[in-house]
């Protein structure tokens, strides 16, 4: 043989040799993953299959004071991201579907990434179903791109409430640093009202189900591999102290004009009706807010989104002169006999204030004065009585203080004292002349219309309080449990006699000739009420009217206030009498409305609305 075929041959056996040893090697391999590592490997094969899916919960809905439902849900479907199966490429295409900037789009894929590669994040909410059939089709060409079916608020009555319920929206980035164990990018949370108050009651648990997905991402199995399903509990229902009927017509009266009425049952505290106009449709907020109907909202100079219920203050008026009324009687600078004369003017110093009935009222009682609503009587009345008595009283009756209302950013008002108009004016720069405007209602006072309609219940009530509130109990329906709420109540301490005479002065005002809020008047009903009229710097004054009914048991409190259109009597309190006479001409006492269900009574509430 000659050297260059033994070569060859030599060549060719290392050769045949490396061949043979690399098949045993891969055969041993394969032996290794396929027998011995089975189950290891086999289980992480599996895992890289398995995709996280989350189970919104349903938020909790809400009834009337009646049990009507007015707060539903409807299906609404949200388009997910997991960002280890994401790919960059896709992000046009994918924005196009959304109908998104890509810059946006990509910066909410890349919040996913920092929150958790491998859990699904939202990245658009409210999406047609077109939007799902499209990735449903073509899910290969979205690597990482599911959905989810949440819900969306829906509201089943005429009645807007848009200022009591509130609204949810996407949560911020701010909100999401703070509650990173609750909340994921996408989620919505309750912004206002309601919605934002009992949060933590509506929004319930979300839950988690995994499956078993293919290399396009399409469902094939559950997944049994060890990770156990958690099903979503849904968010507890809010039974509300608000009657949607009569929270209709109040915003049916009120109309186009600004202003608020607010309705209290003084025997609990629970609000009947609070309405502030202008409002807004809530139904804009339930999925998506289109930008162009939130910069018209936020842009609108009437201030539509702004709640005047518990937010705007205004000078009281005449409304105010009760305790004023309070103060000489419990102090005994006068009593129901002492007359003050009213010439129709009040002169101190240089200064003339006048009667609204420029012939005046002549010699005119507590009582008569509250129902004529005489000026000049509390004008002296003041004098008599003191700057620090009557910030005093104003304080026992509430003013100048939050209600303790909860759901809404309440203000305190003013309620001004010496110390207050030694910072304004400065120690001695002020005179008894500042005082003659806080006697009937102007001046630096100003207060809330929650504020009078409180001041109504105490009134009817004589003295005992309740605290305000929108939520009289809360239905679990995972437990099957009612939990009722109990809330604050107190005593304004005033003798017997004081209350005696100013309600009766109130009932003249309604029921009496020459009684200045007789278009109030509900036939075959005693009331009792106050109008007021406060001066406006920018055109007509705002129309007031606070009361209650009916006189000998009271059922509602009310406080009624007008922008802009002129005297209490004339606009304020007919718009009062209506709401009165619809209330109380349907079933009243009534016990607080249940579901259908079979449930575990819960005494043990303390009462809490946060």
């Amino acid at each position: 043989m000659s050297n260059g075929n033994f070569g060859s041959a030599i060549r060719v056996k290392i050769f045949n040799t490396i061949i043979i040893l690399t098949l045993l090697v891969m055969i041993g391999r394969l032996y290794q993953l396929q027998l011995v590592y089975q189950d290891e490997w086999g289980k992480k094969s599996r895992d890289n299959s398995v995709r996280t899916i989350l189970s919104e919960p349903v938020r909790g809905l809400m009834y009337d004071r009646r049990g009507r439902l007015i707060v539903d849900n409807r299906p609404s479907y949200t388009v997910t991201v997991t960002p280890r199966e994401f790919r960059d490429e896709i992000l046009p295409d994918l924005a196009k579907l959304l109908n998104l900037d890509e810059e946006v789009l990509a910066g909410r894929i890349q919040r996913a990434r920092s929150w958790s590669r491998f859990i699904p994040s939202k990245i658009q909410r409210d999406v047609d179903y077109e939007v799902i059939v499209h990735l449903e089709e073509f899910r290969h060409r979205y690597p990482g791109i599911g959905y989810v079916v949440e819900s969306k608020r829906h509201y089943n009555t005429r009645a807007r409430m848009s200022h009591v319920l509130g609204y949810t929206k996407e949560i911020s980035e701010r909100q999401l640093s703070r509650m990173r164990e609750t909340y994921r990018p996408g989620d919505v949370i309750g912004s206002s009202g309601i919605e934002a108050t009992y949060e933590n009651v509506l929004r319930g648990e979300r839950g988690f189900e995994y499956v078993v997905v293919n290399s396009w991402g399409q469902f094939i199995s559950q997944y049994s591999g060890g990770h156990k399903n958690v099903p979503p509990r849904e968010g507890s229902d809010l039974f509300l102290t608000i009657d949607a009927e009569l929270q209709t017509l109040a915003e049916d009266l009120l109309g186009d004009n600004k202003g608020s009425i607010v309705a209290i049952d003084p025997q609990t505290g629970g609000i009947l009706t609070l309405v502030s106009k202008p409002d807004y449709n809530l139904s804009n907020f339930s999925g998506v807010t289109p930008p162009d109907v939130w910069t018209k909202l936020n842009s609108d100079s009437s201030r539509p989104l702004f709640n005047r219920a518990v937010s705007s203050i205004y000078p009281p008026g005449s409304t105010y002169k009760m305790v004023l009324a309070a103060a000489a009687l419990e102090q005994g600078i006068i009593n129901e006999r002492t007359r003050l004369h009213c010439p129709g003017s009040f002169r101190l110093g240089r200064g003339v204030y006048r009667c609204h009935r420029p012939e005046g009222h002549g010699d005119v009682n507590v009582v008569e004065a509250i129902q004529r609503s005489c000026n000049v009587f509390f004008y002296q009345l003041i004098l008599r009585v003191g700057f620090d008595w009557w910030s005093h009283y104003g304080r026992l009756f509430g003013f100048g203080q939050r209600t303790g209302i909860g759901s809404m950013e309440e203000t305190a008002g003013i309620l001004p004292d010496t110390d207050y108009y030694n910072r304004v004016y400065g120690v001695g720069q002020w005179t008894r002349g500042n005082l003659i405007s806080l006697a009937i209602g102007q001046g630096e006072l100003s207060v809330t219309p929650l504020q009078m309609a409180v001041y109504a219940m105490l009134f009817a009530n004589k003295g005992e309080y309740h605290r305000p509130h929108l939520v009289s109990h809360i239905y679990d329906s995972h437990t099957r449990r009612i939990s009722e709420l109990t809330y604050e109540t107190n005593k304004v301490h005033l003798s017997e006699n004081t209350w005696e005479i100013i309600r009766r002065g109130m009932n003249k005002v309604v029921d009496a000739d020459g009684g200045t809020g007789r278009r109030a008047q509900i036939r075959g009903i005693s009331s009792a009420g106050k109008t007021g009229t406060s001066q406006n710097p920018h055109g007509e004054g705002h129309a007031w009217y606070v009361g209650f009914a009916p006189y000998d048991n009271p059922q509602i409190a009310i406080a009624v206030v007008i922008e802009n259109v002129g005297f209490g009597g004339v606009h304020a309190a007919p718009v009062a009498g209506r709401l009165i006479d619809h209330y109380l001409q349907r079933s009243i006492i009534y016990d607080h409305p249940r579901r259908t269900v079979p449930v575990v009574q819960d005494q043990s509430s303390n009462g809490s609305d946060n």
